[in-house]
């Protein structure tokens, strides 16, 4: 049973506290004030000390560096009326685990203490493939279960196909299989399928002989050639046009290609890997990408679970990109306030691993304490945007509106929007208007926007 030491001038916070702990199971000691909790930490050992800050003889402070003193192991907590910014800072400096403003959620307060307890009795070295897998990290059974797949078909041969939303960590996935396979010291090139305009992107891949079209000045080595002996990564293998994907097929099928310009076959050893944030399936349903092809990428697929449906990993990936951010920028910054997980731990994410290291990236710029506090986080850019939209969709003055312009100015921004998150593609853009590319084509003649069609894949 853990024992905990509440410090408080005040005997109402003592007899509620003492009301909470023991319910949940503790071993709960007094202290009227600072002073004889420094003879009591003389005397007895406990495995969390939960004190007031302010106190007329000895104050919070004083007892965490007391305790400091006698028992570096055990985690104290302050909790204050009057805490401030300053006051956090100064304690957690000193060595507290964490600060409570009062008056206090009694669920946060009971988690907190409970994380602070579970905490203290973890391993200081824990095993870091429990929860570090390369550069994936997580120990929920989600990632446990992608770890296990990831040892049992990188020694393979076969291909891959990697589905998950984006920000979720597909390509290092990717790499953490190639670094796993016999391949690990061979090249992995990665291929954007979506930031390779339509234009280029046959040269890029199979190369081309010089004088093979305007501009061919030199030989040219593809990036399928590039790869040889090693790993080629397809991110957003969706996004290839039907002409490319006639073109790969042959390439997985016969391992084999031709430059641009040459009729010489060229022998090719390579594996497969590829990412989606689709459905692929319905793509091959809507006749957009081959179901052939498919096939022979899908031949084991790993999904990545978005970080809403993992949120036991927040902690640790918090605490990641805490420690390389800092590292970056030259900060002593080594932990998140409880109030901010719990914050992070209630956003849902919507760009999943992705959007947390940057709101981290964000937070660890912002910070002046050596802890991160609530105020630093940047969560509300998404709401607040969602807000000024709707109130740009509902104004409505006592002149009226023209409803016609209006409508077309609001289908206008949608499709610019939707051009610039598909990075310029044409089919994906179609996808997440919900309409088709014959409809999207009409569309932009009719607002105008032909002169963004040339820029289309």
């Amino acid at each position: 049973m853990n024992s905990i030491l509440v410090v408080d001038d005040e005997l109402s916070m003592r007899e509620f506290l003492e009301i909470v702990l023991t319910k949940e199971g503790y071993a709960v000691h007094f202290a009227s004030s600072g002073e004889e909790a420094c003879t009591t930490l003389d005397k007895e050992a406990f495995d969390l000390v939960i004190t007031d800050i302010r106190m007329d003889d000895i104050d919070g402070l004083g007892v965490l560096r007391k305790v400091r003193e006698v028992n570096s192991e055990t985690r104290v907590i302050i909790i204050s009326a009057f805490a401030t910014a300053e006051t956090a800072v100064e304690a957690m400096k000193d060595g507290a685990y964490d600060y409570i403003p009062k008056p206090f959620n009694v669920s946060e307060f009971k988690k907190i203490v409970r994380d602070a307890l579970e905490r203290k009795t973890l391993p200081k070295h824990k095993d870091e493939e429990e929860y570090h897998f390369g550069c994936l990290i997580g120990e929920s059974p989600q990632m446990k279960r992608t770890y296990d797949l990831i040892r049992r078909v990188a020694s393979t041969k076969t291909n891959i196909l990697i589905s998950g939303e984006s920000g979720t960590g597909k390509e290092l996935v990717a790499r953490a299989i190639h670094g796993q396979s016999p391949r690990k010291d061979q090249p992995f090139v990665v291929i954007n399928c979506a930031g390779i305009p339509e234009t280029l992107i046959e040269s890029e891949l199979f190369g081309y002989k010089k004088g093979a079209f305007t501009g061919a000045n030199t030989d040219k080595q593809g990036l399928f050639e590039a790869a040889d002996g090693g790993t080629v990564f397809f991110d957003e293998i969706g996004e290839l046009t039907p002409a490319i994907q006639v073109k790969l097929l042959r390439v997985i099928q016969e391992k084999t290609f031709t430059r641009i310009g040459e009729t010489e076959e060229r022998q090719v050893d390579v594996r497969f890997i590829s990412a989606t944030n689709i459905n692929l399936e319905e793509e091959v349903m809507d006749g957009s990408f081959r179901e052939d092809l498919f096939f022979r990428l899908n031949v084991i697929e790993i999904t990545m679970p978005p970080l809403r449906e993992r949120k036991g990993d927040l902690p640790l990936l918090a605490q990641h990109f805490l420690g390389k951010y800092s590292h970056e920028q030259g900060k002593e910054i080594n932990k998140l306030s409880a109030y901010a997980m719990d914050i992070l731990s209630q956003y849902p994410f919507p760009g999943n691993v992705r959007e947390l290291e940057n709101i981290i990236e964000r937070s660890v710029a912002l910070e002046t304490s050596n802890i991160v506090l609530p105020q630093s986080l940047s969560l509300s850019n998404f709401k607040k945007g969602r807000m000024r939209e709707n109130r740009r969709r509902t104004d409505l003055s006592e002149d009226g509106i023209k409803l016609d312009k209006v409508m077309a100015e609001l289908e206008k921004d949608y499709i610019l929007r939707a051009l610039d998150m598909a990075h310029g593609s044409k089919q994906r853009t179609a996808r997440l208007l919900g309409i088709t590319m014959r409809s999207l084509r009409y569309r932009m003649s009719k607002l105008g926007l032909e002169a963004f069609s040339g820029e289309l894949s």
